[in-house]
């Protein structure tokens, strides 16, 4: 069987999003936790799984900086797909009917619940931790006099016994993460439980370019623009090189006529380019208002 891995532990937000993606594949995979996002990366580029589904954004926190760094650091990833998972957050306790004197969580959660966190439990102390899972568990080691609750899924609640006290509890509805299907290059995308296989909808394109002269970042830009090639999204990174040296991101529409045009013409202004592939984008069901691909 092959195998899928994925940002541990058991309970997290990222095994919530494998299990879903797991769940419309044609040939399921064992889902192997990691504990980190380069852990499981590293896994991938040396072949000891066959993918990995890792976080790169979350709508409200950003952008994951280590999954871009991994990612620009070797030659062996491809990108096969895009998983939008909305994100939610539940408040729950092992003793619920106690005060609330204590809140763990990571340190997003927290961010991501801060309006009702002040609205409904301002006295309380904030405690960040590793993972939403880790808080759980803390949890229900906790003894009643701790008054202790954590933001987590409901998934680890149920794996430490933990009771729900609110349910949906982050600050807007609109809150996800989107993850990438990471392969090594050349590798066949996964099929899906669908007569319809979903169309690729973006290409990543990764390059550095000659920051020190001036007008190089607008004149690769211009490539794009200058072919009608839509740019859904641009990031830049540290080359960890130098001071003042810099990688981009560029999410492009993938069926735009003059995309390979664009992309090639970019190669010759750059240091070095790599595209990551042409990939499909899901939307989970549990992100309000979405359906399953995110084009229709």
């Amino acid at each position: 069987m092959d195998t899928l891995g994925f940002l541990g532990p058991l309970g997290t937000h990222s095994e919530a999003a494998a299990l879903h993606l797991n769940g419309l594949l044609d040939e399921p995979r064992e889902l192997l936790p990691f504990p980190a996002i380069f852990q499981a990366l590293s896994a991938v580029e040396e072949g000891q799984v066959q993918g990995a589904l890792v976080p790169v954004e979350n709508s409200l926190e950003g952008s994951v900086n280590i999954t871009l760094d991994t990612l620009s650091s070797s030659e062996a990833f491809a990108l096969n797909l895009e998983l939008i998972w909305g994100v939610r957050n539940e408040l729950m306790m092992k003793y619920p009917k106690t005060e609330v004197r204590s809140i763990i969580s990571h340190a997003q959660p927290l961010s991501q619940c801060r309006a009702y966190l002040k609205e409904h439990h301002a006295a309380a102390r904030l405690v960040a931790v590793s993972s939403t899972a880790e808080a759980a568990r803390l949890v229900a080691l906790s003894r009643p006099e701790d008054g202790c609750a954590a933001i987590c899924t409901a998934r680890a609640g149920e794996l430490y016994g933990l009771y729900p006290v609110a349910e949906d509890i982050q600050d807007t509805m609109a809150n996800c993460t989107r993850f990438f299907l990471v392969e090594r290059a050349g590798k066949k995308s996964p099929a899906l439980r669908f007569s319809n296989e979903p169309v690729p909808e973006k290409l990543l394109v990764i390059c550095q370019i000659d920051g020190k002269r001036a007008g190089s970042l607008c004149e690769v830009l211009q490539e794009f623009a200058v072919r009608g090639v839509n740019m859904l999204r641009i990031e830049s990174r540290p080359a960890r090189t130098e001071l003042g040296a810099y990688i981009f991101f560029f999410e492009l529409e993938a069926d735009a006529a003059g995309l390979a045009a664009s992309v090639e013409a970019v190669r010759q202004k750059s240091i070095w380019l790599r595209t990551l592939g042409a990939f499909p984008v899901l939307t989970a069901a549990n992100l309000k208002g979405a359906s399953l691909w995110s084009s229709l």
